[in-house]
């Protein structure tokens, strides 16, 4: 038997695919973000010190690699905050995870069988989010496959890449922990993602197992992704 077939890998993409990230995966990618941030040195000084400080920091955590590829892009860095919505959950979560009594909202996603649904949530929309800036890059740069490397590795990676700015909200100065000097598993993955993408794209790249890939764009044995697919991706 054919274990793809057994698998029924194409249906689970192409449902997976339909799958709206608001708000139940975003919420894990806030908890999970903001919980990195609490387990920073310093981090829960400067929320007891400033809790504005804290606050914007964990934005940046949260909304990182929009502000990143939206300035590579000359987009307005403020954009991302334009969704009250996201803005205001991710809001919630910070001030339980920092302020909750007891500290129980961050002892219970502490947990491990917890925190592994929940990273794995957020590495679903991490997916997401390099897919969508190598969109988002093609829409501007058809031809630039270096361009749509670099901003769909910078949306998916932006938190960790502006790491160095996110320290200094915090007053902290540590440049010995760029993340181009010395790259965590997470922005190697997203790194090998976006070249991924932006080859398959490109057709440099043709699909061996459609669940790496976007399902409706395996079209007459092709796995080039149309412009009015690239669209949708990339406003998500």
């Amino acid at each position: 038997m054919d274990l793809l077939a057994f698998l029924n890998l194409n249906e689970l993409s192409l449902g997976m695919s339909k799958l709206s990230m608001y708000p139940l995966f975003d919420t894990a990618h806030y908890i999970v973000s903001i919980m990195a941030l609490k387990e920073q040195p310093g981090a829960v000084e400067v929320a007891r010190r400033s809790p504005f400080a804290c606050w914007f920091s964990s934005m940046l955590f949260c909304f990182g690699g929009a502000i990143l590829s939206g300035l590579m892009l000359a987009e307005p860095p403020v954009a991302p905050f334009s969704n009250d919505g996201n803005v205001l959950l991710a809001s919630i979560i910070w001030y339980l995870v920092f302020y909750c009594p007891q500290d129980l909202a961050y002892r219970c996603a502490a947990m491990l069988p917890i925190r592994l649904v929940l990273s794995g949530m957020k590495e679903v929309t991490r997916t997401w989010k390099v897919l969508g800036g190598v969109a988002q890059a093609r829409k501007h740069y058809k031809e630039g496959i270096l361009v749509m490397i670099a901003v769909g590795w910078a949306k998916g990676a932006g938190g960790g890449l502006i790491s160095n700015f996110e320290q200094l909200v915090r007053g902290i100065w540590k440049p010995e922990t760029n993340e181009l000097f010395k790259m965590s598993y997470p922005t190697k993955v997203t790194l090998m993602g976006a070249v991924m993408f932006s080859a398959e794209s490109r057709h440099h790249l043709m699909s061996c197992v459609p669940f790496f890939h976007h399902p409706t764009a395996l079209q007459d044995g092709s796995s080039q992704l149309d412009d009015t697919e690239l669209n949708d991706i990339s406003e998500r």
